[in-house]
Parts: structure tokens; C-alpha cells; sequence
């Protein structure tokens, strides 16, 4: 009495679901690839970041993230004096320096 369903079809196994393992690899290379191409690129610049500040001195010229170009007068834990004009100066965190310029800069601009 198999009107909807043949015969064929009624003696053929289902199909079997495919394993845990390949999904667990893709997860894990999926991982990798993240951690290659995101998460080491971003340590490794903010370690580079941490030695630039540990190295600021008195006299550097830096420059902020916000594009001021001055000279160090004062260096605290968490803020840098930097004379940006005679007679001027200014207080910015430390996190704020992006670069330091070579000895002159402000000389020639």
C-alpha cells in the first residue's frame, strides 16, 4: 500500500548529517585567519606605541593625534607639557603623542 512513497525510495537510508569535526576545523581556521590579519597587527602596533612613549624625553618634537607640533618641556605619568609657540604651551595625555619629528622640524615650518 505505498500510493505516495515507492518502493525505491522507501528502502534507501537517510542521509547521514555531516560530523562536528569538519565544522570544528572551519571554526578553528576561521580563528586563525582572524587572529593573523586582526588581533597580532593591533598588538604589535600598540607595543610599538608603549616604546615610542617610554622613550619621550625633555626636547623631543612630537606630534598629537590632533596634528600640534611642539616641543617636550615637561614629561609626567600621564600628561607631556609641549611649547607649541614662544610663550605657549600646552598639556596633552601621553596616549596623544603619534610620532616623534627628527631634531628641527619646528624650524623649518
Amino acid at each position: 500500500m505505498n500510493f505516495f512513497i515507492s518502493d525505491a525510495h522507501a528502502n534507501t537510508p537517510a542521509p547521514q548529517a555531516s560530523g562536528g569535526l569538519e565544522f570544528l576545523i572551519m571554526i578553528i581556521v576561521f580563528f586563525a585567519i582572524m587572529y593573523f590579519m586582526i588581533i597580532r597587527p593591533q598588538q604589535k602596533k600598540q607595543k610599538e606605541h608603549n616604546a615610542l612613549l617610554a622613550s619621550l624625553s625633555k626636547g623631543n618634537e612630537v606630534v598629537t593625534n590632533g596634528g600640534i607640533i611642539g616641543k617636550i618641556t615637561a614629561i609626567g605619568d600621564n600628561l607631556v607639557e609641549i611649547k607649541v609657540a614662544e610663550g605657549t604651551n600646552i598639556r596633552v595625555q601621553k596616549q596623544a603623542i603619534a610620532a616623534v619629528m627628527p631634531k628641527g622640524t619646528m624650524k623649518n615650518l
